[in-house]
């Protein structure tokens, strides 16, 4: 049976010193649990109030040796900072990097700070959105906003798997666009620039225990590999197969960001570059190719030192910046320029959707733009029917003079201007037109039965044209049959 109870307590009294035997002013609960045993709980001190919370003890207990137990109230009663260090031993055990179970943890415990949040129960959408907005109104970009949302979703998320709580309260809360404020919007190089760049950093000092030349064959395998910074730090002789055919190079799971082994191909010439430098360089086996900590954020800095030693902005007019992730921008950016395969550019750029590699990754200027359109096949002439016209259009404009044995073709319909090319199948005809009484040696329609290779027959739209043939050694003006071209086999009426 549970009951209440005021604890006796001894209170010294602070002038006398002396010690008087008294009862607490907060009423205490007595009561067995499911298991029988008798425990005390301290409640409130307000008897009617210390009356419910009793009751609701007691009501619990009962739950609990029914088998109706919350399985949520034990996490419910455990503070925040004790399940985001559970949470960062599960990111561990996961198998991710130190550096990113550090930088989640700080921002999940840095929106977890700001909101004041002391419980489960204390999480709220609506104060994570205002902490977000007061970061950006800070200084911080949309992109970064979104990192910070994205740690402490990741937390929530992991409480509703991991059975601490029975919903994720920022379930509902999305992103934002990154798009509408860019901060660190990179761009890409033109060959003759990204040559500059290696040529300055061959000759360039040593930038934390990275000579000039090793740090020039650096940039060449990353614009060339797509590997990123610390993919790259960690290749050794080994990781090279430099004879293969085709050569390759191979980025250990445990250092892979999506935590597979990845064998990627290389191109030849870039192998030979590869295999002089181990010769030349004196690589030993085991040894990184590339070591020293220039990876560890450090690596755009490093590139810096390059851009100007090449003149070479960093940041262009339009804002956009050249970091040594940018490597990667160009690798996938000239993937698309040569006309690789989507699936083939993902496929290298190890993306896990083509999404992020056609829309983040691609970069394409105006001239690649512009090359794409020159692709499409010819406009049609609807408008300008004229002999000029039609041989600008067809790229015969400035060839030889009419009458000196240029083939044209007499088209169907030719009254409605429309221009097609002869058939496969037809012959050439002789021009019988020079030195004709009619013309006084001048062609007014010749005509050509069949096209040459590599030339494109035309004739003006307006007119028919004789048929010309050949009878015993002499040209002959055969009646034209219609607007139709004569065909192999027409006779002569």
């Amino acid at each position: 049976m549970a009951s209440l109870y005021k604890k006796p307590v001894i209170v010294t009294d602070p002038k006398t010193g002396q010690k008087t035997k008294t009862k607490s002013k907060k009423w205490w609960g007595r009561y067995r649990d499911e298991n029988g045993i008798e425990r005390r709980v301290p409640l409130a001190v307000d008897k009617g109030a210390a009356q419910a919370m009793l009751n609701e003890v007691v009501r619990k207990s009962e739950r609990r040796a029914a088998g109706l137990a919350d399985p949520f109230e034990e996490h419910r009663r455990k503070p925040l900072t004790q399940h985001l260090e559970d949470f960062s031993t599960y990111l561990v055990n996961k198998g991710s990097t130190p550096d990113h179970v550090k930088l989640t943890k700080q921002r999940a415990e840095s929106i977890i700070r700001r909101c004041k949040f002391q419980r489960i129960e204390d999480i709220n959408a609506g104060r994570v959105q205002e902490a977000l907005a007061q970061f950006r109104a800070e200084g911080r970009g949309v992109a970064s906003s979104n990192h910070y949302l994205r740690a402490i979703k990741m937390f929530t998320r992991w409480l509703v798997r991991d059975r601490r709580a029975s919903d994720d309260r920022l379930a509902h809360v999305s992103m934002l666009n990154a798009k509408s404020d860019p901060r660190h919007e990179r761009r890409t190089q033109d060959p003759e620039e990204l040559a500059k760049l290696i040529d300055a950093a061959r000759r360039g000092l040593s930038f934390r225990g990275l000579t000039g030349p090793a740090r020039a064959v650096l940039y060449l395998v990353a614009v060339n590999t797509g590997l990123r910074a610390n993919e790259l730090a960690s290749l050794t002789p080994e990781s090279f197969d430099l004879g293969g055919d085709p050569p390759t190079v191979t980025v250990e799971a445990i250092c892979s960001k999506h935590r597979k082994r990845d064998v990627l191909p290389i191109r030849p010439d870039l192998a030979a570059i590869v295999k002089e430098h181990l010769a030349v360089q004196g690589v030993a086996s085991g040894e990184r190719l590339w070591p020293g900590t220039w990876n560890k954020k450090a690596s755009a800095k490093m590139l810096r030192v390059d851009l100007a030693a090449a003149g070479i902005p960093y940041r262009d007019e339009t804002g956009r910046v050249f970091d040594f992730h940018a490597l990667r921008h160009q690798f996938i950016s000239n993937l698309a320029r040569a006309g690789a395969h989507p699936k083939e550019a993902q496929t290298l750029a190890r993306h896990s959707t083509i999404t992020l590699t056609m829309d983040r990754y691609t970069h394409l200027g105006m001239y690649d733009l512009v090359a794409a359109l020159e692709k499409l096949p010819a406009i049609p002439l609807t408008g300008d029917k004229s002999e000029t016209a039609v041989a600008r259009a067809t790229g015969t404009d400035g060839a030889s003079p009419v009458g000196s044995g240029v083939p044209t073709v007499v088209p169907r319909r030719a009254e409605n201007g429309a221009v097609l090319p002869a058939s496969p199948a037809l012959r050439i005809a002789p021009d019988c037109t020079n030195g004709s009484p009619e013309t006084d040696g001048e062609t007014k329609n010749p005509v050509a039965l069949t096209r040459q290779r590599g030339s494109t027959l035309r004739t003006d739209p307006h007119q028919s044209a004789p048929i010309c043939t050949e009878i015993d050694g002499e040209s002959v003006i055969a009646r034209a049959t219609g607007l139709e071209p004569a065909t192999t086999g027409s006779t002569v009426r």
